[in-house]
């Protein structure tokens, strides 16, 4: 079995809405029926008992290795607590040939199942060992190392729950919340408005204590000291027992307290000089510790912790009752788990000494023994939900701490006998305040019941009906997808809207290009959708980057399916057929929201019937008012566009709106009829999007064919009273469209000149020719700047070929270069003749021709 071509698809994809690991596995004769294998099933279950049925229940088709490795990768995942489902291996028209897909929830995670699951496979089917245990936990630690922890993907969770996109901006727990201009920032619990000063000041215990007690909320008496003698001072004034911790800390890192003797006193404060230069004494407040967790202007959560303790049985040493408590799965070493394992440290065996003990010491039965002084759970704490018994003075006083040092998401550390009464009335005090704090303790206490505090962030973050997106307009199709793409953004630019635009010539924001190239794959599409200033993204998705990552979106609010024509990349990454290419380009289509719109071409039979796969609304159009699909969608109450009598009609029921098509310039008053196909494909995609129709009509007034709008789409010169038009088509459906176009332009001769993709099948590149022979006097071919993949002279080959039996050309000839094949062809041209220039390299070559319409000029 030989895997590769191995891809992450990062969004909906061909296969499914899950992000997905999709490979080629290539297996022997014997490997494409295991069936036939004997023993290797047992072999392959005795080293995976996990395993998943192999095929369903009745069936007894041959199983191919292929099949095996998926059900391994998406086994392996599952049982490693990654919460997958999705799988399938489909047979290619290669003999012995699959692609195999899984599902996966961390893509680092996903790949490693992949090489883990082959490991499985080899060793079943050489007998040899395989150490499931290890792979099993390998999967755990990679997931825990690579997954959002609990705060964060907690807020991720109600993010997702609200229908809030998400993406991560690091390797961290840094999350962007939406898209464009609409996005949000959190880096774990912790919003973008949070000033740096306010984070500043929480972390000065000092400058927070002076701050709160200036708002007349209790804090423990204290300073900062510079050293051991000044801390002993320190304490004498305040008067024991006292607390030494960093003034600059957290997670109880460096924290001691219920200091009664200077020798305890020396070691807390090497304790604490450890961590941080600068150390601060306190009064000790006796009481219970409580962490009160206020998001904005209220008080969402809060749980008592207690410090770690073992309790003695009378038999077990405090080392082994430690070890016993460990063994508790809810204790894990990070901040996944609802616990933290204790730690058996020097600090853990002051503490012990503190009290009396030491790690071999026995405790009678039922005596309890603390670990630590401190309850944070970072160092083995537990917690215990208290947020219904908080005092409603409590809970003020909370708020005016956080709101006091400027945090928006803040963890007020109160000490206090309860929090069933104000904290005056027992002499309690605030004693920390932390930004960024963690939220394991509320969302899965050790005790008492869990708080939705991610969706209370959520909230505060995005008022009710918010969902953090922007219009998403996907564009797809054979043909047109450039010109319809750059129209819709026109249209939503006249609306004072930034839009972000990607297709095959960049990437584009504001109108502006800041980046260059073919970008009509997801990398492009995100980073329209990051860029914060966006407020509408209108995206050519081509089939290339669906098969290679999928989309960059999880839904679109329009999906625009142009048509789908034959000789588009045929031939490639399996995708053989019309029928199979049509299945990868309604990918948008099936990915529209509940509330979006589909706009589909009701004169391309394939594309009418993506309609049945789309769970929002849809808008059919077509010329032909008379379309039986027209007519019956129309019929129905729904919303059509289509031309009749010279005029762009957008009709719903009996509702009317018009356009006289004189009053489009890109469609030649009309005349050029893939172009008024891309304006009512583009018309409805803007009437999708509830734009007011005298808006839209004036964006179509004054969008032209020129280089500026719609480069490399039908760009016309006039070239020494002849007509040059410069055009980026590029497969046989395009030469169709453009033959119709020329064919109503009058012309007393008519050139060509034309080159051939490499990367098509040779039938394709051979048909292009056999059109355009039918319609020109004259064909000039040259060879690609690009052959990818073909020989010196194989693409012009084919071309000649399909000349064999031209109706109408009379003169032909190969050129090597495209600017000299230009040059040959221009400088021919009489006045009222007409040359067709299909540019390869369209920015340089429509430079070249400009610069020559400009000298002859």
């Amino acid at each position: 079995m030989e895997v590769s071509r191995i891809r992450a698809l990062r969004g909906p994809n061909l296969w499914s809405h899950h992000t997905a690991i999709q490979s080629v596995v290539s297996c022997t004769v014997q490997e494409c029926n295991i069936n036939l294998v004997a023993g290797f099933e047992a072999r392959l279950r005795a080293r995976f008992p996990a395993m998943g049925p192999l095929q369903p229940t009745g069936h007894d088709d041959a199983i191919p290795m292929a099949r095996v490795l998926e059900m391994a990768a998406l086994g392996l995942q599952a049982q490693a607590g990654c919460p997958v489902t999705f799988s399938c291996t489909m047979p290619t028209l290669e003999p012995q040939v699959f692609q195999v897909v899984f599902e996966y929830s961390e893509e680092d995670v996903g790949r490693q199942a992949m090489e883990l699951a082959q490991q499985l496979c080899q060793a079943a089917w050489d007998d040899s060992p395989f150490d499931l245990t290890a792979a099993l936990e390998q999967l755990r630690e990679l997931d825990e190392d690579v997954r959002l922890g609990p705060s964060t993907g907690s807020i991720a969770d109600a993010a997702v729950a609200r229908g809030i996109p998400i993406s991560r901006m690091t390797e961290g727990s840094m999350v962007r919340l939406g898209w464009g201009s609409k996005q949000r920032r959190i880096q774990a619990a912790e919003m973008d408005v949070t000033s740096a000063i306010a984070e500043s000041i929480a972390q000065d215990k000092e400058l927070t204590k002076k701050l709160l007690a200036a708002a007349g909320v209790p804090v423990p008496q204290g300073r900062g000291v510079k050293d051991v003698e000044d801390a002993w001072a320190a304490a004498q004034e305040i008067g024991l027992p006292v607390v030494v911790k960093p003034q600059d800390g957290n997670q109880g890192k460096g924290v001691t307290v219920n200091i009664t003797t200077r020798e305890q006193l020396e070691r807390a404060y090497t304790v604490a000089a450890g961590f941080r230069d600068d150390v601060m004494v306190e009064r000790y407040m006796p009481g219970n510790d409580f962490r009160l967790l206020v998001v904005g202007d209220r008080l969402v959560a809060a749980a008592r912790r207690d410090p770690p303790r073992v309790v003695g049985d009378g038999e077990h040493t405090i080392a082994q009752l430690v070890e016993e408590v460990n063994k508790d799965p809810r204790r894990g070493t990070g901040h996944a788990t609802s616990l933290t394992k204790i730690r058996f440290d020097d600090i853990a065996r002051s503490c012990l000494a503190s009290q009396g003990y030491t790690a071999e010491s026995v405790p009678p039965k039922g005596k309890p023994v603390n670990l630590r002084n401190n309850a944070n759970l970072s160092t083995g704490g537990s917690a215990t939900d208290v947020t219904d018994d908080v005092h409603p003075e409590v809970a003020a006083r909370a708020v005016a701490a956080a709101q006091m040092v400027g945090l928006d998401i803040c963890g007020v550390d109160l000490v206090c006998d309860s929090i069933l009464h104000p904290i005056e009335d027992q002499g309690g005090g605030i004693v920390e305040v932390n930004a960024a704090p963690g939220l394991r303790m509320h969302l899965s206490p050790s005790f008492g019941k869990g708080r939705a505090v991610g969706e209370a962030i959520i909230s505060a973050m995005f008022k009710d009906g918010e969902d953090g997106r922007i219009p998403i307009v996907a564009v797809t199709g054979t043909n047109g997808k450039t010109t319809t793409v750059r129209l819709i953004s026109h249209i939503l630019a006249q609306q004072g809207k930034c839009v972000g635009m990607t297709n095959t010539d960049g990437v584009y924001v504001g109108g502006d290009c800041i980046d260059t190239g073919d970008c009509s794959g997801p990398k492009s599409a995100k980073s329209v959708l990051h860029h914060p200033d966006v407020d509408a993204a209108v995206l050519e998705t081509a089939r290339g980057g669906i098969l290679r990552e999928g989309l960059a979106f999880d839904r679109c609010d329009v999906a625009v399916v142009t048509n789908v024509g034959s000789g588009d990349h045929l031939g490639l990454n399996y995708i053989t057929t019309v029928d199979e290419l049509a299945v990868l380009k309604r990918v948008i289509v099936m990915n529209v929201g509940t509330q979006g719109t589909a706009v589909l071409n009701a004169a391309d039979p394939i594309v009418a019937a993506m309609a049945a796969k789309c769970k929002g609304k849809v808008i059919f159009f077509a010329q032909d008012k008379h379309n039986p699909i027209i007519a019956t969608h129309r019929a129905k109450g729904n919303a059509v566009v289509y031309t009749d009598a010279g005029h762009l009609i957008a009709a719903r029921g009996e509702s009317l709106l018009s356009l006289p098509l004189s009053e489009v310039p890109v469609t030649m008053n009309g005349t050029v009829g893939f172009q008024v196909e891309n304006v009512l494909a583009s018309v409805a995609a803007a009437w999708a999007l509830n734009l007011p129709w005298e808006g839209i009509c004036a964006a179509l007034r004054n969008f032209s064919n020129d280089n500026d709008n719609a480069q490399g789409r039908f760009n016309l010169f006039n070239y020494r009273g002849a007509t040059v038009i410069a055009d980026y088509g590029h497969n046989p459906d395009a030469m169709l469209a453009l033959v119709r176009a020329v064919q109503q332009m009058p012309a007393t001769r008519r050139s060509v000149v034309i080159s051939g993709a490499g990367d098509r099948r040779d039938q394709d590149i051979r048909q292009q020719t056999e059109i355009l022979g039918d319609a020109f006097e004259e064909v000039v071919m040259f060879e690609d700047a690009c052959q990818r993949g073909r020989k010196d002279g194989e693409v012009l080959a084919l071309l000649r070929e399909g000349l064999a039996n031209a109706k109408k050309t009379v003169s032909q000839c190969e050129i090597r270069g495209e600017f000299l094949a230009i040059d040959t062809a221009m400088d021919k041209l009489q006045p009222g003749e007409l040359c067709l220039i299909l540019v390869d390299q369209v920015e340089e070559a429509l430079r070249h021709i400009s610069a020559k319409v400009a000298a002859a000029a």
